[in-house]
């Protein structure tokens, strides 16, 4: 095996080297959309290769039968690196697949990863074009015609087969799913959510496998230039609230950790969208985790704010950070947490808080 992949490289240097002295592409930049367009499904849902990246992320709530909570997640990213499309060879890493997954486990005290990455190519890692079928070795998550998704992942420590049905309407994100990230027009990206999606499964720790029922949120989006110079992270929540509703916000951090840029989005348990402006939206931390492997803190437990709004945030464990060095080079926290208002349980959600380790990167 090794013999024949060390073969394989000695084969590909030539065509590598030959891409290297190619022009690096240009990428599409995200536009505002004109009154007339939209985004366009099921076209939108496949990968969008004239942009720079892109990733399908989907993070959810489980029930097992004994009643424990568990949270998971799992994202394929797609990365156009800057070698010539054109050159004809399999061997040519025109675009890269990373994954991440993770499972919160509170009752054990425990958060699973994983990570992995590869270049696309020989039907073993793609992303495609024309609808969600993205493929990382043996982690994949395909589309099917019922508009659901068949997610399999099979991790160093855990395993997980959900199926996703949808409940409800997609959520365009921004303006009819223009989102901007920044001060800057350019700093945008094409962005939508897929919320209140119906999780059932199997989830496999230690070799035993429980079936799983739960709620998941799905984001797809895609974008060549998403971030100012001086970001240095952001905070972003996915909730599936309680009364039916769906709730997304997040804020965008300078380098000395003001608000750079924020927006949320909310649609009520009757359908109606309201969408929130940076001055509308605030995260205030109310306490911190110190992670011992890091050092890094990061607010764990946090009040959201979007208009009048005031959404008080709790994590389903502290430790919740995951170590991407080895696929993304980023360390950030994503986990479960809970949303409550006036007092009273609003729904079950997903936080993610990148950029306290060092600045991101996209």
């Amino acid at each position: 095996m090794f013999k024949r992949l060390f073969a394989w490289a000695m084969l590909a240097l030539p065509l590598l080297a030959g891409t290297a002295r190619a022009a690096a592409p240009e990428f599409k930049p995200v536009t505002p959309l004109p009154p007339d367009a939209a985004l366009r499904f099921p076209a939108d849902y496949g990968a969008h290769p004239d942009y720079k990246t892109e990733w399908w992320y989907v993070t959810g709530w489980l029930n097992t039968p004994d009643g424990k909570p568990l949270g998971f997640q799992v994202t394929f990213f797609r990365s156009a690196t800057g070698h010539d499309r054109a050159n004809p060879s399999q061997f040519a890493p025109k675009q890269l697949i990373v994954g991440h997954a993770a499972l919160s486990d509170p009752a054990n005290g425990k958060l699973l990863h994983d990570q992995r990455n590869a270049r696309e190519g020989f039907g073993l890692s793609y992303a495609k074009v024309g609808d969600t079928d993205v493929k990382l070795e043996d982690w994949r998550m395909v589309r099917g015609a019922d508009g659901g998704y068949a997610i399999r992942v099979d991790a160093a420590s855990f395993s997980f087969d959900i199926k996703l049905t949808s409940s409800q309407p997609k959520l365009l994100q921004g303006e009819r799913g223009y989102s901007r990230k920044g001060p800057q027009p350019a700093q945008s990206s094409y962005y939508y959510s897929e919320p209140q999606l119906t999780a059932s499964g199997t989830v496999t720790r230690a070799g035993k496998a429980v079936a799983v029922t739960g709620a998941a949120w799905l984001d797809h989006e895609w974008s060549s230039q998403a971030l100012d110079p001086d970001a240095s992270g952001w905070d972003w929540i996915g909730a599936n609230l309680a009364d039916g509703g769906a709730l997304m916000a997040f804020q965008v951090r300078d380098k000395a950790g003001a608000k750079l840029w924020a927006h949320a989005t909310w649609r009520d348990a009757s359908g109606r969208i309201t969408q929130y402006s940076p001055d509308q939206v605030s995260f205030s931390p109310q306490r911190r985790w110190r992670s011992p492997r890091t050092n890094a803190e990061y607010p764990v437990a946090t009040r959201l704010s979007t208009g009048d709004a005031v959404w008080e945030i709790v994590p389903l464990q502290d430790d919740q950070e995951l170590d991407s060095r080895r696929s993304t080079g980023a360390v950030y926290w994503e986990g479960a947490v809970t949303l409550s208002r006036d007092g009273k349980p609003a729904g079950r959600a997903y936080l993610e808080m990148t950029g306290y380790v060092r600045p991101m990167e996209l």
